[in-house]
């Protein structure tokens, strides 16, 4: 090897393992919405790469992430749509100094648009004659989900345009946002559960987007906000006049839109949405450029990723350096020992930080971070504060300084809550305690589970009122309940014999609750309200699943060897058998029905496809009918597809390619005269 090969192969080694990080961040990014990078990271590591391929060219690669955007394509569930016209990435800086040369770069007396970057989940809604007939997420950028079921839950995107003056197709592109209420309302109920936290709304947004049941979708109020109109013989020759149609037609347009002519206008843009878009009732994380002249934009073009007329600007993270007063530690409803940062009151995205989650311990050790550090605090696009960092132990603004060079941090031994030794299982990062029946946390918690609204559903019990009843001996578990009487109830603080009585009907009610939700309130480590219902699906007797071993557990689908161990762990144990057996003579629903076999096999045999709306019921309604006469439900037309099922505005595209391949198409009446007995 010679002298330049040896100097070439560190660099060369950077691209290959450069190109191995951001393809991996942009799949938690985009389809586990669990991002592992910060924009700011991931961009400047994407810049690195494309310095390094511009230095190895004999490397050039199309499948590198410089050369593609991420893809949010998901596995299944939801029809695949190519693009009409690509879902290209912006361009992004952190920098005013590159914005100010980006525009004076420009031809003279361009106008620019100046938007705001909303945080969200890019959508591309197609309408056929003023109908919506598609949703598509971004996908790889070339085709994308179609999530039209999901996308017409939200109340301000317009199934149907009723005017005389719009073209026979067009395309609104745009974001679709968690509102900050809304993600802070999801949040809390998550967190009632012990279910993981949505880092951002963007993240919620995704989430929530690629659900399988649209009224799940709808109550988590979703909006939408639409910044691009494409599509033939269009109104208008600028970007600007196009928003201002859309917005006549009645589609969402931000009013925060404004048509700059020179540096200087977009700067002081800039500056005032920097400060004021905190007041927004949705996350942003920057400003868009846009050369509004449309004959223009097509003049500049587009890279291999992004568009030539169009740049965003990030605003940088708010970060604030404030001192880490104590590390205190929570017990949850699992027994998961978390740690909390208390803080000095710090002023972030316009609210007053005091605590941040410090995750777990390995976290801590990570960012070697102790009492008496001054440490950073991030918000930014997070609405949850998190620790960043800590300052130098030198700086002579870290008072403890030379006290934190001796101490070393370490976990607690034992749970802060009743003194049990934790214990570390293999595999997870959290330090548990395993004292389930004596931990007034754990106790507390899984009773706050139990009587939850997913779970049992028992108004009247909330947070407050369980402390209660616990501190006062009436509840020690999930079994006490069915136990407490009126005069227990309405002899205590704040309650009176009104609420004791809708508490003991709400108690009564819960009794019919079925056995899936049943198991999902028993709250087993890790059995989920939708691995519960999978659970409770193969197996429909409690006494059936006592006695599933965990190989036979593991054989449903999202069961692992986790989850299969907690479950048969959760039987050994007496005192949960004991509260089992009192659950059950108290009347709980330890069963369901049987699979239920086909009604008929009327359509045995049979791949059919659904589209459009319907009058006599809904697609939910058709699904069930068809499962229930041995058919088979399928989202895309394909060779294989028996016929479709159409109604109102039926998807061109479905039309046109059934029409190709010969597959009938059955109208709402046809069918149902198809699977009903004359």
């Amino acid at each position: 090897m010679n002298l330049f090969s040896e100097i070439e192969e560190p660099e060369r080694e950077e691209l290959r393992n450069l190109r191995k990080e951001l393809e991996e961040a942009n799949y938690k990014y985009y389809v586990l919405n669990m991002p592992t990078l910060s924009d700011q990271e991931f961009d400047f590591k994407m810049h690195r790469l494309q310095a390094l391929e511009a230095q190895f060219p004999d490397m050039f690669d199309p499948k590198s992430p410089t050369q593609h955007v991420g893809s949010d394509l998901g596995k299944k569930g939801f029809e695949q749509v190519k693009h009409r016209y690509p879902m290209l990435s912006l361009a992004n800086s952190y920098s005013r100094e590159e914005i100010e040369e980006w525009v004076r770069k420009l031809p003279s007396g361009v106008e620019i648009v100046c938007e705001l970057k909303y945080d969200g989940l890019s959508i591309s809604l197609w309408y056929d004659h003023g109908v919506l007939v598609k949703a598509l997420t971004r996908g790889d950028g070339q085709q994308g989900d179609n999530v039209i079921d999901n996308i017409k839950t939200i109340p301000s995107v317009p199934w149907r345009i009723e005017r005389n003056d719009i073209p026979d197709f067009f395309e609104l592109r745009g974001e679709v946002l968690l509102p900050w209420e809304r993600f802070e309302a999801l949040n809390k109920e998550r967190e009632e559960q012990e279910e993981p936290l949505f880092a951002n709304p963007r993240n919620a947004a995704s989430g929530t987007l690629k659900l399988q049941d649209p009224r799940e979708v709808a109550r988590r109020g979703l909006d939408a906000y639409l910044y691009y109109m494409l599509g033939e013989n269009l109104p208008g020759k600028t970007h600007f006049e196009r928003l201002e149609t859309a917005k006549e037609w009645g589609f969402h347009i931000s009013d925060a839109i404004k048509v700059c002519h020179n540096v200087d206008e977009v700067m002081a843009y800039i500056a005032y949405w920097d400060t004021e878009r905190k007041n927004l009732p949705v996350a942003t994380d920057g400003i868009v450029l846009k050369v509004n002249n449309l004959a223009q934009q097509d003049e500049l073009g587009y890279t291999a990723k992004t568009p030539r007329w169009a740049i965003a600007y990030k605003f940088p993270a708010e970060k604030q350096l404030t001192l880490l007063k104590e590390i205190t530690y929570q017990v949850g409803r699992t027994g998961v020992v978390t740690p909390v940062a208390n803080l000095e009151p710090v002023q972030l995205s316009g609210t007053m930080v005091q605590r941040a989650t410090l995750h777990n311990e390995d976290f801590i050790k990570s960012l070697d971070i102790r009492p008496g550090d001054r440490v950073w605090v991030e918000k930014g696009g997070e609405i949850i504060p998190k620790i960043v960092g800590r300052a130098d132990r030198n700086d002579e603004m870290s008072a403890t300084a030379s006290l934190n060079d001796e101490m070393m941090y370490s976990f607690p031994d034992v749970c802060p809550e009743c003194g049990t030794p934790l214990i570390r299982v293999e595999g997870e990062a959290a330090w548990r305690c395993p004292n389930e029946s004596g931990c007034p946390p754990q106790i507390k918690g899984k009773i706050e589970h139990f009587v939850s609204r997913k779970a049992m559903n028992i108004d009247g019990l909330g947070e407050e009122t369980i402390d209660l009843f616990y501190q006062k001996g009436l509840l020690h578990n999930i079994a006490d309940i069915y136990d407490l009487k009126l005069e227990d109830i309405a002899a205590q603080e704040r309650l009176g014999e009104k609420s004791a009585q809708n508490m003991l009907a709400g108690i009564e009610a819960s009794k019919q609750v079925p056995w899936a939700r049943v198991l999902f309130a028993l709250g087993i480590h890790m059995v989920g309200e939708t691995t519960a219902k999978k659970i409770a699906k193969k197996y429909n007797t409690i006494d059936a699943l006592q006695w599933a071993t965990a190989e036979q557990l593991c054989a449903i689908e999202d069961v692992g060897p986790q989850i299969a161990e907690n479950i048969v762990r959760y039987f050994e144990d007496i005192r949960n058998l004991e509260i089992l057996d009192r659950l059950r003579k108290a009347g709980l629903q330890m069963e369901g029905e049987e699979e239920i076999a086909p009604a008929s096999d009327k359509l045995a045999g049979l791949s059919i496809v659904i589209s459009g709306t319907f009058a006599q019921h809904s697609r939910d309604e058709y699904k069930a009918m068809i499962e229930a006469n041995g058919g088979k439900n399928v989202g895309s037309v394909s060779k294989k597809t028996s016929f479709i099922l159409a109604g109102e505005n039926m998807g061109p595209e479905k039309r046109k390619k059934a029409e190709d391949l010969g597959i009938p198409i059955k109208t709402e009446e046809e069918f149902l005269e198809l699977i009903i007995d004359n």
